[in-house]
């Protein structure tokens, strides 16, 4: 088990050539680094809402190409942190190292949205990354995070402004 001063490093992006949608969140809680994949907790609603959206269903890397072929990149905004635990308010930002967005856009150019999962995710973002990193004309949109942690919001509701924010109808 990690100790709580070792960094918890992310994963690289999930984006096919001809991505549109870059959806952020913060890092990846213990659930996810240990299967290595991205929202591995059973309860998170990320992959639930991604199958309802663009069918997003299967394993692990048939969920990840049919998110390829609708579009939608998933990334995080961290590189890597201290984060003691897998809920946001346990990251350690002065240790948090920012993932290389430059990059991203250099090889993603036809990104048009950016959608944020979750508050803290798009809190560290505007924070951390420089508007000149950004392609201009990149739309951003806040979408509620879909972490098990925020029970607040009903999985419709949550899903009606998922579809709204990465630009699906119906």
């Amino acid at each position: 088990m990690r100790g709580t001063a070792e960094p918890s490093a992310g994963f690289a992006p999930i984006a096919g050539a001809d991505a549109r949608v870059l959806v952020l969140g913060s890092l990846p809680g213990r659930r996810s680094i240990a299967s290595n994949e991205y929202y591995a907790h059973p309860r998170n609603a990320f992959w639930p809402i991604m199958a309802e959206l663009v069918k997003a269903t299967g394993d692990y890397r048939q969920r990840c190409r049919l998110l390829e072929q609708n579009g939608i990149a998933v990334w995080d905004v961290l590189a890597s942190s201290v984060r003691p635990g897998s809920l946001d308010s346990a990251i350690d930002l002065a240790s948090a190292r920012v993932n290389d967005f430059a990059a991203f856009f250099t090889t993603q150019p036809q990104i048009e949205r950016l959608c944020f999962n979750g508050k803290t995710a798009e809190r560290i973002f505007r924070q951390r990354v420089t508007g000149a990193l950004l392609p201009s004309g990149l739309q951003l949109h806040s979408l509620p995070s879909t972490s098990p942690a925020y029970a607040a919001m009903k999985f419709e509701r949550k899903l009606e402004l998922w579809r709204t924010g990465i630009g699906l109808s119906n």
